[in-house]
């Protein structure tokens, strides 16, 4: 499996002591530029109970592997600071499940915003595991919060693996929260007694459908269910049940077989979200979400001018881009699509809206982590195909493809298997590459 590998330098291990939460960064880009060991944060943290358990939450998720456990490599978590809030972000070793804490409301000194990793130890997470109480918690997030490990220039340093398949699935999960909608929404009491309501077993499927304003485990799909492959994926939503204000459950429009969706549960002061692919063997490398937007030829130009317009914002308005771009609200869309494949925004369910943060990862790399994009322009600039008005024929090493390049159909045994369900194949792709080519050609 092809990999990068990742190379994490903090100043010192992250720590918590006398009420004082420091987490070392490592790298990452800020408005300020690019730095070692930003420092974007200096504050208080009102509600340091469900705080350090969504921390920990989100720390749990990046290190485990759901499908097929077995020990191996962590990443450390991500956050980013944009002057209104902390974002968190991981990503399972299995790469099925995606975990963001929003922290709201920021009280205290914002000092740069960007995005870093941050160091989550096992001492650390020992400490994050018994805050309790209702004292506020100060939070640094940099180095010069960390005094009682610095003095003595302690260094810590981690070189880890990304897989391709890994990054894929951090940049396709966002794209594919973007098509969610909202399914049911469950207050504080309602919210526990479904999540406790689960069965035991880690690897159940279940359906939850709404009833009323309450969820109830359904047999099948049904008029807006939403399917749970692996109950024991959601698991780090329950020690977070005790500080549940609301829970929401988000996914995509009703269809057949099990599909990804998202948890998100509303905590004092801020947000917990977990989205988990279809299946648990299934991660989200391989869903082909991007792969329309990625396919058009002013895709990578477009997001070269649309991500100069970021600047870690709240939120990532479209309308205003496409003002400030001259580009349409397609063309803008398409571009952050891309911007996304290179870890440069996620997605807020509950905002419905793009964020802008940067994930250590090259750009140059997006051709390498969407083969299929690749084979496809391959087969397009070799002349392998043929247009018939919204026929085409794509000929391959494997016999001639016949593509309803509109309907997004083929003859290929990929496509009969998944149906679409996982992005178009190589073969329509190609044909809709050569058809914009033809159209694009001045008469």
């Amino acid at each position: 499996m092809t990999q990068a590998v990742q190379a994490y330098s903090y100043a010192g291990p992250s720590v918590l002591a006398d009420g004082r939460l420091g987490l070392s960064t490592s790298g990452g880009t800020a408005l300020s530029g690019p730095q070692t060991h930003p420092r974007f944060f200096s504050g208080l943290l009102t509600h340091a109970a469900p705080a350090a358990a969504g921390l920990l939450a989100v720390a749990d998720v990046a290190l485990t592997r759901y499908h097929q456990p077995r020990p191996g490599w962590t990443r450390d978590p991500v956050v980013t600071c944009d002057g209104d809030r902390l974002r968190f972000e991981s990503f399972s070793a299995c790469g099925g499940v995606y975990a963001r804490l929003d922290v709201l409301g920021l009280d205290g000194d914002v000092l740069d915003r960007g995005t870093t990793n941050v160091d989550v130890n096992g001492p650390l997470r020992e400490s994050l595991a018994r805050v309790g109480g209702k004292d506020p918690l100060h939070l640094g997030v940099g180095p010069d919060e960390l005094t009682v490990t610095t003095l003595d220039g302690a260094v810590v340093e981690k070189k880890v693996p990304l897989p391709t398949r890994w990054l894929r699935g951090f940049a396709e999960v966002q794209v594919i929260a973007a098509g969610f909608d909202l399914r049911a929404e469950l207050q504080g009491p309602q919210a526990v007694r479904f999540l406790r309501s689960l069965p035991r077993k880690a690897s159940t499927a279940v359906w939850a459908a709404p009833s009323g304003r309450d969820l109830r485990l359904a047999s099948g799909p049904g008029r807006g269910a939403v399917s749970l492959a692996g109950v024991g994926r959601v698991a780090t939503l329950m020690p977070l049940l005790r500080f549940a204000k609301a829970l929401r459950v988000y996914g995509p429009a009703a269809g057949a077989g099990h599909q990804a969706c998202a948890w998100e549960l509303e905590l004092p002061g801020m947000r917990y979200t977990l989205a988990v692919s279809p299946e648990p063997w299934r991660g989200f490398s391989g869903e082909g979400a991007v792969l329309e937007h990625l396919a058009t030829d002013e895709a990578a130009g477009d997001a070269d001018v649309v991500g100069m317009l970021l600047n870690f914002e709240p939120t990532v308005e479209i309308g205003l881009l496409a003002d400030r771009s001259g580009l349409t609200v397609e063309r803008v869309r398409a571009a952050l699509t891309q911007l996304g494949t290179a870890g440069r925004v996620g997605y807020d369910l509950h905002e419905a809206a793009h964020f802008h943060r940067e994930l250590p990862y090259d750009r140059d790399q997006v051709a390498q982590l969407n083969p299929r994009l690749t084979a496809a322009r391959a087969l397009a600039d070799s002349g392998a195909v043929r247009l018939d008005g919204d026929q085409a024929q794509v000929t391959t090493s494997g016999g001639v493809r016949q593509v309803a390049i509109e309907q997004g159909t083929c003859t290929c045994e990929w496509w009969f298997d998944h149906r679409g369900s996982r992005g178009p194949c190589k073969h329509v792709l190609a044909a809709r590459i050569a058809a914009r080519l033809t159209v694009d050609m001045p008469a």
